[in-house]
């Protein structure tokens, strides 16, 4: 960091000494050009040297020029007090440009006039015959600078933008993970109270451990927006074995998810709101129980999720689509991170059951 202002200023005066030697290469060769055109002699060496050191002052005026640009810029309602100033540096820069000039070709006499030339009437042929090119010179400093600081802006602004879209982002999916969390307690802590009232001790005792061992687990990547599938899979992992705990043989679960999608990205606590918002209007709800299936695919670049559980779809199911907190939350969470790009349905199927299926852009960690 402390070197960057140093090598700014290096970039820059760089980049001036290679835009005025261009410049006055062109100039100095246009001149012996012009030398040879009208037959003025064979000696071109110190014409072609004069005239290219005779752009020397704008040279090392240019940061000033540029300075003043970006002090006294000409916008709405101060279009006066900025032309005031720039007629006033651009009369000092060409006086003070052609007085060098006239020096050098009184002290030289590059084109050998006889007799040697006065400055005076150096200096006043000088300035009249440049002053139209000094000013497109000084104009086009003007707006060069203008252009390359309206683009750093804009680049600047964009990139503030970005920053703060990300870090709303990550408040928001902060605030959506913290709403999870106490949705998600709520509802073990209830069935760890319905233990104790069956005088399930043990049961009960082991669903305290299981929930103690995933909330550590969980808090442990709290400031993470997203995981890796084969962790999410891992956090479903010890969810479902606390449920086991509370519905023992009533609970069936499958998961099919292939191995080469376990480095794939997805919200973190992306598939225990769905797990539990099956258990809860699936599984839960039915003397036998039921069974759960989930499973992963890829197709092309994009991950699809799903979550299945046989129970039959009823008006809660109906309800969960749009009211229900878990898939609420998981579907804002996934707007966020992923925009359009990512979907979550939830619907009955034509054999029974109701199936949740979520679709998101494959990228790997």
């Amino acid at each position: 960091m402390t070197n960057a202002r140093p090598h700014t200023h290096s970039t820059r005066w760089t980049w001036i000494a290679a835009i005025w030697c261009a410049g006055a290469l062109f100039d100095a060769s246009q001149t012996i050009f012009l030398m040879h055109a009208i037959g003025a002699g064979k000696s071109w060496a110190l014409p072609f040297a004069i005239a290219f050191v005779s752009w020397l002052p704008w040279a090392l005026l240019t940061p000033f020029i540029v300075e003043l640009s970006r002090r006294r810029p000409i916008v709405r309602g101060a279009i006066s007090k900025a032309a005031a100033a720039h007629l006033a540096a651009f009369a000092v820069v060409s006086t003070v440009a052609s007085a060098w000039s006239a020096m050098l070709r009184v002290v030289f006499n590059p084109w050998r006039h006889n007799p040697p030339p006065v400055f005076s009437n150096t200096w006043f042929t000088s300035i009249t015959d440049q002053i139209l090119t000094f000013a497109i010179a000084y104009a086009l400093i003007a707006t060069i600078t203008y252009v390359v600081d309206s683009r750093q802006n804009i680049e600047r602004q964009r990139a503030e933008t970005a920053r703060l879209n990300e870090e709303l982002s990550q408040a928001q999916l902060a605030a959506l993970r913290g709403q999870m969390e106490p949705h998600f307690m709520f509802n073990t802590l209830n069935s760890i109270v319905g233990l104790v009232r069956d005088q399930r001790n043990d049961a009960a005792v082991g669903m305290i451990v299981g929930l103690s061992e995933f909330m550590r687990r969980a808090s442990e990547d709290s400031h993470r927006a997203q995981v890796t599938l084969s962790e999410e899979v891992e956090y479903l992992q010890r969810y479902i074995d606390i449920q086991k705990v509370r519905f023992g043989n009533r609970l069936r679960v499958s998961m099919d998810i292939p191995k080469e999608l376990g480095d794939a990205q997805v919200p973190n606590l992306l598939l225990q709101p769905l797990v539990e918002n099956a258990i809860k209007h699936g599984v839960s709800k039915r003397v036998a129980g039921g069974e759960i299936r989930v499973a992963g695919a890829r197709h092309d670049d994009t991950l699809r999720l799903t979550v299945y559980n046989d129970g039959p779809w009823g008006q809660e199911d109906q309800e969960a689509t749009s009211a229900g907190v878990g898939l609420d939350n998981l579907r804002t969470r996934l707007q966020i991170l992923h925009g359009d790009r990512s979907e979550l349905l939830l619907r009955p199927l034509d054999v029974g059951g109701v199936e949740v299926v979520v679709t998101l852009p494959f990228v790997e960690a």
